[in-house]
């Protein structure tokens, strides 16, 4: 167990750590950190991902059974669907008898912060959550490179500590993204609208779009809906523990495609143009 001298001053190079999960998230961050910190490990409860992790030297050590690697490490990250983070919150003080920073890379946030105050003071954590991903899930579409230029939205509890902070804006440093710092409810707010109502808007899209046009599909159809092809398993978590803010941002949605459906109907082609014109020039201010 470590003595006081990591949790003081922690750094990339001193930390032992454990991934639990070895998705897209915790496969890729799993290929960013080989080689750069003193010992890597990982938790998944499926085999294949486990047997695929040993042939391509992902981690040092994999195992199905938690409590069999992560007594050894000092810094935890929790890479799962966000309802599988509030189950392993709550067992980890069973696994893990002695100190760590723990990090989580959940989708949403509020739930698993409140969820993370509750644990042993032993503990030293905080909630983040990096944007960025692919429609296509599991560690076969893992790729180090994944959280390059990326913004990775850190949330500090009450009780998490000045070295513990440091210690995750430097991990996400040396992953290339870029650490934002917020409150929880203001993650959960702002993914609302940039990422929880995309994945719906695309949904929506591609059942609106009658199986004649697809002879017609080209790439901004396929831009526009690319991440409709994410797991629903995953999404659906996402959705459950965002409720509220994806409710209020559909509705906001829902408004604006009224306002363009009445300039239609009117033949308003004055106010059409101009509602238009005003949504390029906002998703360049969004996007700079």
């Amino acid at each position: 167990m470590d003595g006081d001298g990591f949790f003081t001053n922690p750094s990339l190079a001193e930390a032992r750590i454990a991934i639990l999960g070895l998705g897209l998230m915790g496969g890729s961050l799993a290929l960013a950190l080989r080689g750069r910190c003193a010992a890597l490990y990982a938790i998944d409860p499926d085999p294949a991902a486990r047997t695929l992790a040993q042939e391509l030297q992902v981690v040092e050590r994999v195992s199905a059974q938690p409590a069999e690697l992560l007594p050894a490490a000092n810094v935890i990250i929790l890479a799962a669907p966000v309802r599988a983070i509030l189950q392993m919150v709550d067992m980890l003080p069973q696994w893990h008898p002695g100190r760590a920073i723990v990090l989580d890379l959940g989708s949403t946030k509020t739930a698993i912060c409140a969820a993370l105050e509750n644990l042993p003071q032993r503990f030293d954590p905080l909630g983040g959550h990096p944007m960025c991903g692919k429609e296509k899930n599991g560690l076969a579409n893992a790729d180090p490179d994944l959280f390059c230029g990326a913004a990775f939205a850190l949330c500090a509890l009450t009780r998490t500590s000045l070295p513990a902070r440091g210690f995750a804006a430097a991990l996400v440093q040396a992953l290339g993204a870029r650490p934002v710092w917020m409150e929880a409810a203001a993650h959960d707010h702002r993914a609302a609208a940039t990422s929880h109502l995309p994945y719906l808007a695309a949904c929506a899209l591609a059942l609106a779009t009658p199986p004649e046009a697809k002879s017609l599909v080209g790439p901004g159809f396929r831009s526009t809906t690319r991440v409709a092809a994410t797991g629903p398993g995953i999404m659906v978590d996402v959705l459950h523990t965002n409720r509220a803010e994806v409710l209020a941002a559909l509705e906001r949605l829902r408004s604006q495609l009224a306002a363009l459906e009445a300039d239609l109907r009117q033949e308003d082609e004055s106010a059409l143009r101009l509602r238009l014109s005003q949504a390029a020039a906002w998703q360049l201010e969004l996007i700079a």
